[in-house]
């Protein structure tokens, strides 16, 4: 039924999403913006230049060099202090995929490198797309259709993994089927094919095991 599996990163494969608001919350208030998480929600899935976007537009004064230091500084303290969880069901399903498989995130190749050797998926993927491989972030479907291309497979053979909408909607106009997880946000279920609980059932749903 499927020729490959993609996987987006942040908050489907890694728990980082909840440990990235709270580092964003604190490097808000270290530059005199007391904020709660309710903003930040509004950046899940989204690359840092369209991130950025919305906070100047908030935050027209916002120093969003420093904003960026303060955040990256304490998001790796605390994942040096804490490490980084997988998400349930990760190894399981990892564990029976025969099919090719890769990742396609909205990260920098080097921090998504510093994610998977913290939680330990970096053996466990030959490819991986990130934001320094294409020219427009995901909702556009080019990191899924790279992923597709490197893997020399067609994009409507491929079941995309997604939490976000954003992400969602990427493997969605990729062509691909979409099985959507929510991590800290509510989802309409516009742009995916199985929305679930966790990645085991939604494998399940999708008849991928």
């Amino acid at each position: 039924m499927f020729d490959a599996v993609i996987f987006d990163l942040d908050g489907t494969l890694i728990d980082t999403e909840r440990l990235a608001i709270a580092a964003g919350v604190e490097a808000f208030a270290r530059l005199g913006y007391p904020i709660g998480p309710a903003f930040l929600h509004t950046l899940v899935g989204l690359d840092t230049v369209a991130s950025g976007r919305l906070i100047l537009a908030q935050f027209p004064d916002l120093d969003i060099a420093a904003l960026d230091f303060f955040w990256m500084a304490v998001s790796d303290a605390m994942m040096e202090d804490d490490g980084l969880p997988l998400k349930s069901g990760v190894t399981d399903l990892l564990a029976q995929l025969t099919l090719p498989r890769a990742i396609a995130t909205s990260s920098s190749r080097s921090r998504a490198r510093q994610k998977m050797d913290l939680s330990g998926l970096t053996p466990m993927f030959d490819l991986v797309i990130t934001l320094d491989d294409v020219t427009a972030a995901k909702p556009d479907p080019a990191p899924y259709l790279l992923a597709a291309h490197r893997l020399g497979v067609d994009p409507a053979r491929c079941l995309a993994f997604e939490d976000s909408e954003t992400g969602a909607q990427s493997a969605h106009r990729a062509g691909m089927r979409v099985v959507q997880v929510p991590d800290i946000l509510p989802t309409s279920g516009k742009w995916a094919h199985h929305v679930t609980d966790d990645l085991i059932a939604g494998a399940r749903a999708a008849g991928l095991i």
